[in-house]
């Protein structure tokens, strides 16, 4: 195997490749780059068994194809060293010795056979198949990912929540304490739904930054593929049935107030330094146009309170939420303005931005309240 590449360009395949490859490996070739090389293309594949990613950039000078196991700490640490300019690759086949050569000097790293590298799972015939906008499935990971939980007694909430309807495709998201749905107007062939985990949901979000074309996605009821321009993501999917979502997005919310998303988000950050570590409580009095923010911790004799005005519509309430949810929630929508939707002080708020024209999508987030000692 022996081949010319531009050193920026392998670089960025191997970092982004690289991020599967966990710190437990149980398997020591999963520590390793399979590199194959077939005509001009050079084929990077890593994996921690749930999750395989494969990546593929073209390449110069090929004398001869083969394939290699790479170890990714020593390739990565060797290129990030290297300003751009080219650089051949020679894999000896009787000690799997791996050769740097650039103008002016080499490097050799030993690597190993690549017959024990496991082989990438392979779906079902009865697959599923359709296209995604590239768009579609970045908003819906990134609207989300940060609401999915850490659980493991319930792995069903460790993931995000694919539906697919005839002309609804729906994202969700949920720790049991907060809750997000993420829904946008698409014309689908396939009705179904599956639970993707947390970590190729977050490198797919990387990944198709870079991505233009739109996605093809199948599955089956174990795994799925995601094939972009240059890569390859297949993962094993959640098994179990998700939560029934609707059921707790309460639907009858006659308090309704219209504030100033970046307003209230900096109120809470800064009455939040006076709440109970243990509990982060906020309290909200929201009352004649008005928001009343406060925070105390009695054990240390703080407290902080700040007004912000509003839009409110409906009877006097007095609710309390944690405040890292609640800056969480804020922070992860996008528009200067939102509602909150209210209809007691022990039932979930719902929190939506509020959008100057018509969208094909709707982002719902809701948070459930905590308990105040009055």
């Amino acid at each position: 195997m022996k081949f010319s590449v531009s050193s920026s360009a392998l670089l960025s395949l191997l970092a982004t490749t690289g991020k599967v490859i966990s710190n437990k490996n149980t398997l020591p070739i999963l520590d390793y780059f399979l590199m194959e090389l077939k005509g001009d293309e050079l084929r990077v594949t890593t994996s921690d068994l749930e999750t395989t990613l494969v990546g593929s950039i073209r390449v110069d000078g090929v004398e001869s194809e083969g394939t290699i196991a790479a170890p990714a700490k020593l390739m990565l640490d060797s290129l990030k060293e290297f300003a751009e300019m080219p650089l051949t690759i020679e894999v000896n086949d009787q000690n799997w010795e791996i050769r740097l050569s650039w103008k002016s000097g080499s490097l050799s790293i030993p690597g190993a056979s690549a017959v024990s590298y496991p082989a990438i799972p392979a779906l079902s015939a009865d697959c599923k198949e359709l296209t995604l906008d590239v768009d579609v499935l970045v908003n819906g990971i990134n609207k989300t990912i940060f609401a999915t939980a850490d659980d493991e007694l319930r792995p069903v909430m460790n993931g995000v929540y694919i539906n697919l309807a005839p002309s609804m495709l729906t994202f969700v998201g949920t720790d049991a304490h907060k809750l997000v749905k993420y829904e946008v107007e698409t014309a689908n062939e396939v009705a179904s739904s599956f639970i993707l985990p947390k970590k190729p949901a977050n490198l797919l979000k990387s990944v198709l930054l870079k991505e233009e074309d739109a996605i093809k996605v199948s599955f089956d009821s174990k795994n799925a593929m995601f094939q972009l321009k240059n890569h390859t993501l297949v993962c094993r999917l959640i098994e179990g049935n998700y939560p029934n979502y609707n059921a707790v997005i309460p639907t009858a919310n006659p308090n309704k107030v219209l504030v100033d998303r970046i307003e209230l988000v900096n109120g809470i950050k800064r009455v939040a330094v006076c709440s109970n570590p243990t509990t982060n409580l906020i309290r909200m009095d929201i009352a004649d146009n008005r928001i009343n923010l406060t925070a105390q911790d009695i054990d240390f004799s703080v407290s902080a309170n700040e007004t912000i005005s509003c839009s409110y519509e409906g009877q006097n309430i007095t609710i309390g939420f944690k405040s890292t949810f609640l800056v969480e929630i804020l922070s992860n929508i996008d528009t200067p303005t939102i509602v909150i939707e209210l209809a007691d002080s022990t039932r979930a708020g719902v929190f939506k931005p509020v959008y100057d024209d018509k969208q094909s999508s709707a982002t719902l987030m809701l948070l459930m309240p905590m308990m105040i000692n009055a």
